[in-house]
């Protein structure tokens, strides 16, 4: 069966000011379910890009389609539609407790407090939070607080969910957390977006790579087929001893 699109993006573009252009002309699309890696050398403009499809930041030209629906003009809904964990997810933690802190969005929206209890229920199974409900998010490691910010955007049931280089200032333990959540999110069928430029934890599980340079979209399409001209456009291929590692062996999942 085809996948339906739920993430369409039409010639797309964002700049400051007159001249200062950061997003020039950008296409591309996401299917239900689908996990994508959007990869640029710094300055690409990958995190602009998220800022415009969650509507914190409103494009001067182009659409944004959610769902068949035209919200270009409407960045309250998107805001709603799309979750985005920063990349400074410390930014998101609001509550005192953790399961306070899943439940705050839910609150705000007066979400049934049986809903918001079943909802909640849900992404702490599927994250492994359950142990650390009562624990002040404060106090828990760096991917553990990463998975509560995922856990905080899951629970509102957006559309798409997107990431904002999600293992940055993480140790070893804490980025395979956040991978094995992500890979737990895509068993699930969640639509996911990460925004990273360290492609060699993920790629294995990415069933397209959109690679952005200078605010414009270079390609999309098999993250192999993408792999072979990414370092034209300054973002690292890796290799061992020298020669390129196939897309499957791009894991730090063993």
């Amino acid at each position: 069966m085809q996948k339906k699109p739920v993430l369409e993006v039409e010639h797309l573009s964002f700049s400051i000011g007159k001249e200062h252009h950061i997003l020039r002309d950008i296409s591309f699309s996401i299917n239900q379910g689908d996990f994508i890696v959007l990869s640029g050398k710094n300055g690409a403009g990958k995190s602009i890009l998220m800022r415009c499809l969650k509507g914190l930041l409103q494009p001067d030209a182009g659409s944004i389609t959610i769902d068949g629906e035209d919200l270009t003009g409407r960045p309250k809904k998107r805001n709603r539609s799309i979750g985005l964990v920063f990349q400074d997810a410390d930014t998101q933690l609001v509550g005192q407790t953790v399961e306070r802190d899943i439940l705050f969005g839910l609150e705000n929206l007066n979400i049934p407090p049986k809903e918001r209890t079943v909802r909640m229920q849900q992404v702490i199974r599927l994250l492994g939070l359950a142990p650390l409900l009562h624990q002040r998010p404060r106090t828990l490691s760096g991917g553990e607080r990463r998975r509560l910010a995922i856990a905080g955007v899951l629970v509102m049931q957006p559309h798409v969910i997107m990431l904002d280089e999600p293992f940055a200032n993480l140790d070893y333990p804490g980025i395979v957390q956040v991978l094995e959540s992500l890979v737990e999110l895509k068993k699930q069928g969640t639509t996911i977006l990460v925004a990273t430029h360290e492609i060699e934890k993920l790629l294995a599980y990415a069933d397209s790579m959109l690679l952005l340079d200078a605010g414009r979209v270079v390609t999309q399409g098999p993250p192999q087929q993408v792999l072979e001209i990414v370092e034209e456009f300054g973002v690292r291929r890796p290799r061992f001893h020298g020669k390129p590692i196939p897309v499957g062996d791009l894991t730090w999942l063993n």
